[in-house]
């Protein structure tokens, strides 16, 4: 039985007015959820919350204690650059609320941990926003792969290239300032989206990251990334910040699936699949494409979907602050191998992670 759950809308600048503009709206037209409130250290960019969800001015607040205290709430968005995701989880957590938050967990292995575990001891519940997993392109591309037609996958290739060199290209500027943009900012949805097609936790991964003299960004704009999943599937990852040339940036991917009867290739937004044949040497002219799958919401507004029906009693989203610690572990697992130049067993470093936590 659904009902409508009454939430606090944390960042209303950036990502925030997306989430004030596109992705509550249609679930608020659903009759879902009532935002009760929005907290932002910028007066400025209350507007957005103002004019897209009709909040009056008072209940726009800069200060987030007296946001939580003042407004009685079911749950929360955590719409803030990562360094401030556990500093809003621990005061939603103090206010009885559930939580709804963009990736990734947070800007650490040992934050990530620490949110998690302090939301199973609290008994309440956290989903992430991997919106990309959920983008109709890599769920069309999912469902053709579950579906079995192309057979056993042997690897997968992704490839997310963008000319953004310049300070400010990529929007908000802390990702120019911050260490290993892309990991963080970046492939935090492509590895997601690769171990989830590979439909497998990652075993082993190897990754160089580093920052060309052109690149206006603190660290780590560049990256390569070699995956083996307990499943036995390899990936590649490609991903550039500073090329100069985008070929395939956001939600434009390119992804390449070699089967075992089938090679199925994602690029920007559209799908083929080249069945096998033998003695070819290269291909020629174009696959059959696969259409894409329609339905009323995709990404965010999926997502945020999910969690309203988890909240109803439903099973826990895909996306749960749990199971997500997988993917977090990707990334940063891919920056411990990048310092010490090694391959890292990827779930090794999160029992590791795991029990530092419970220490701390």
């Amino acid at each position: 039985m659904t009902r409508k759950y009454r939430m606090i809308q944390v960042g209303t600048g950036g990502q925030g007015n997306a989430w004030c503009a596109r992705f509550l709206p249609s679930n608020i037209a659903d009759g879902r959820i009532e935002v009760v409130a929005a907290v932002d250290i910028n007066p400025e960019v209350h507007i957005n919350a103002q004019q897209h969800l009709g909040l009056p001015p008072d209940r726009c607040y800069t200060d987030i204690e007296r946001a939580f205290d003042e407004n009685r709430a079911d749950f929360c968005s955590v719409v803030v650059p990562p360094a401030f995701h556990e500093v809003v989880v621990d005061i939603a957590l103090a206010h009885d609320m559930d939580i709804i938050s963009e990736k990734p967990i947070a800007d650490t292995m040992a934050g990530s941990v620490r949110i998690a575990a302090k939301v199973k001891r609290a008994g309440k519940k956290m989903g992430v926003t991997m919106s990309h997993r959920f983008d109709q392109d890599k769920t069309t591309l999912r469902q053709a792969l579950r579906s079995g037609q192309a057979g056993a996958i042997d690897y997968l290739v992704c490839r997310f290239t963008c000319g953004l060199r310049n300070f400010g290209d990529w929007g908000a500027h802390f990702r120019h300032t911050m260490e290993e943009a892309l990991m963080i900012e970046g492939a935090v949805h492509h590895l997601d989206i690769v171990a989830d097609l590979a439909g497998s936790n990652c075993d082993t991964l190897y990754a160089q990251t580093w920052n060309p003299s052109w690149g206006e960004y603190g660290s780590g704009s560049q990256g390569h990334v070699m995956m083996t999943f307990e499943n036995g599937v390899r990936a590649i990852y490609e991903g550039a910040k500073t090329n100069a040339s985008g070929f395939n940036g956001w939600a434009k991917e390119y992804i390449r699936a070699e089967c075992e009867h089938e090679t199925l290739i994602m690029d920007n937004r559209r799908i083929e699949r080249f069945p096998y044949q033998p003695k070819q040497y290269s291909r020629e002219g174009r696959g059959e494409e696969i259409s894409l799958q329609e339905q009323s919401k995709w990404r965010n507004e999926w997502l945020i979907a999910q969690f309203l029906d988890w909240l109803d009693g439903g099973p826990p989203m895909a996306t749960n602050v749990e199971d997500n610690l997988q993917s977090v572990a990707l990334i940063f697992a891919a920056i411990e191998s990048n310092r010490s130049g090694q391959p890292v067993k990827v779930q090794e470093f999160l029992r590791r992670a795991r029990e530092e936590g419970e220490r701390s």
